[in-house]
């Protein structure tokens, strides 16, 4: 419940927001109705909240009107804990892919269903190479990263995409996976001029092979 005493209205509405977001943020998809209820306010209260949290990319309203977490939540969160598993278990195939290629390497994640999230790079060795994207967002549609989150893409397979996320450069993307669930995509980006043919496909491979050496043991399913 939000407390209803003792703080100043400035307080109070940041209160019943961060209990918003806490509750959107359990479940695995909440409506309005039930997150008012279970934060103890009103459902025109709560909605104008979670339109500001949605606004701000907080929170997200789905097609079957559900709230979920939205994009800069896990953004927030991604970058809190990039100390983690995840991105420690990247590490070293991100320099492996550096040494083997010369090119930026970057292991990215879902943040959303529209949206994926850069959180790990390896930058390239060449004098002209890809910069720093980690925290940055793309959309899933249309980028080689989101095809490989995507889950159409099967173990040991690559995507190569030019002109997608920017001009002039070309991203090689393979799925990771753990058990039968993708958990993240690994990609080399490169300016477009340096990524001929050949050297996509052997990126490509390369990338598959190494996204395969992540994980060995079964996804946890809910």
């Amino acid at each position: 419940m939000v407390p209803k005493t003792g703080a100043d209205p400035t307080t109070r509405a940041a209160d019943r927001a961060l209990a918003l977001l806490r509750i959107v943020c359990e479940n695995d998809g909440v409506k309005l109705a039930d997150a008012a209820k279970a934060v103890g306010l009103s459902a025109s209260t709560a909605l104008r909240l979670l339109r500001t949290l949605e606004a701000n990319g907080f929170a997200a309203k789905r097609g079957n009107a559900l709230y979920r977490p939205g994009f800069r939540m896990v953004q927030l969160g991604v970058q809190a804990l990039s100390h983690e598993s995840l991105v420690d278990a990247g590490r070293d195939v991100l320099r492996t892919l550096v040494d083997r290629t010369g090119e930026s390497a970057y292991l990215s994640v879902t943040a959303g269903n529209e949206h994926g999230l850069y959180v790990a790079i390896e930058e390239g060795t060449h004098s002209v190479r890809h910069v720093n994207w980690v925290g940055r967002t793309f959309p899933i549609a249309g980028s080689a990263a989101g095809a490989a989150l995507s889950g159409q893409m099967g173990r040991g397979t690559f995507t190569v995409m030019a002109d997608s996320v920017e001009a002039d450069v070309t991203a090689v993307a393979a799925p990771v996976f753990a058990g039968d669930k993708v958990v993240a995509a690994l990609s080399v980006v490169a300016p477009s001029y340096r990524t001929t043919t050949e050297a996509a496909e052997k990126f490509g491979l390369l990338l598959a092979e190494q996204a395969g050496t992540l994980f060995t043991e079964p996804a946890t399913t809910s």
